[in-house]
């Protein structure tokens, strides 16, 4: 059987090496990184950073060594708008709306950038992002992040 390459893997891992080694060279040159007994605040990010070129290597190999090439299809305007809109939409929501509202809106809005998910999974994937966030963020790691500033009180 003879290998194929397939394009669509081979962009999206390149995309994801580039990220990923962009997060590393610019956590390395402006944060201190720490070790993992006391890690520094550039520690997480040089991590995630590493993963996420290690992941887009491993794509390239797969793209390169495919079954069968894949078709290239048409780009999805409506999931690359909404996707690309969905994290200024957080960051203009967050202070006046705060971590749920803002995560809500922002979920839903990414959920539906997808033509197969409908309205009542859109829903049920936010409901469990937002749950998960709240409970990692507020909970977990005490952010001081209010959950919901336009409430008397603010909760957080």
């Amino acid at each position: 059987m003879r290998a194929h390459i397939d394009h669509r893997d081979l962009a999206a891992g390149g995309i994801f090496t580039l990220i990923g080694l962009a997060f590393v060279a610019g956590t390395y040159r402006s944060l201190s990184i720490g070790e993992a007994a006391r890690m520094g605040p550039g520690y997480f990010p040089l991590l995630l950073g590493g993963l996420l070129a290690l992941l887009g290597i491993a794509i390239i190999g797969r793209g390169l060594n495919a079954a069968a090439p894949a078709p290239v299809e048409g780009v999805t305007w409506r999931g690359m708008f909404l996707i690309g809109v969905a994290p200024l939409v957080f960051a203009v929501t967050i202070v006046p709306l705060g971590l749920v509202p803002a995560l809500a809106i922002t979920t839903l809005i990414a959920a539906l950038s997808s033509r197969e998910v409908g309205l009542v999974r859109a829903a049920a994937i936010t409901a469990v992002i937002v749950g998960f966030c709240v409970l990692v963020f507020s909970y977990g790691l005490g952010l001081p992040i209010p959950l919901f500033p336009s409430l008397p009180g603010g909760g957080a």
